[in-house]
């Protein structure tokens, strides 16, 4: 599966990392960001990041998905002629678009529907606040499924939840990363 996420100026991580953060570790995704330039850009949360890849060095690259997290400055994309082209050029019936908070007016005149989540075929769009609806209803349209209370906030956990398990096989390889910094050290 091919996984992209669109960065521009001050967008907003916190609002997608629940979704990225599921798609690399439970799913084992590779995740391509892109942007205008390869340059660094600094999220709203004061986070630098730099793209993989350039639009122009993706010309022609299917994506399964694309990612649009949401941006305190959404006219600097908005006006930006590389980042409105290339997401023209996005076949939105093969390749699956989800754009939360601002970020939606970047895909063109829309009918504004107030609901958290919106999904039209492969167009998925969100109010920022709802990003685990936002995640969940991705991660169901890419066809990955995750256990049906995994977004579900408990108050109260019992001592026997909260006691983190390890396969026997995991527990032995981070045994043999501890034994090979402490040899490190020693030496």
């Amino acid at each position: 599966m091919k996984i992209a996420v669109l960065l521009y100026p001050a967008c907003s991580l916190q609002e997608i990392t629940t979704l990225t953060s599921i798609l690399c570790l439970s799913f084992g995704q590779s995740l391509d960001y892109l942007a205008s330039e390869k340059k660094i850009y600094t999220s709203e949360e004061g986070l630098q990041v730099i793209p993989d890849f350039t639009f122009k060095e993706v010309q022609g690259v299917v994506y399964d998905c694309i990612i649009l997290p949401g941006t305190q400055e959404p006219f600097v994309s908005l006006y930006d002629s590389r980042l409105i082209s290339f997401l023209k050029n996005v076949d939105i019936k093969r390749t699956i678009v989800a754009a939360i908070s601002s970020s939606p007016m970047f895909l063109g005149k829309e009918n504004m529907l107030h609901q958290p989540v919106v999904k039209d075929k492969n167009v998925i769009t969100a109010i920022g606040f709802a990003y685990t609806t936002f995640s969940q209803t991705v991660l169901d349209t890419l066809g990955l499924e995750l256990p049906s209370d995994f977004f579900l906030r408990k108050n109260f956990y019992s001592p026997e939840e909260l006691i983190y398990h390890l396969e026997v096989s995991d527990y032995q390889k981070i045994l043999q990363k501890i034994l090979q910094y402490e040899q490190c050290t020693q030496e």
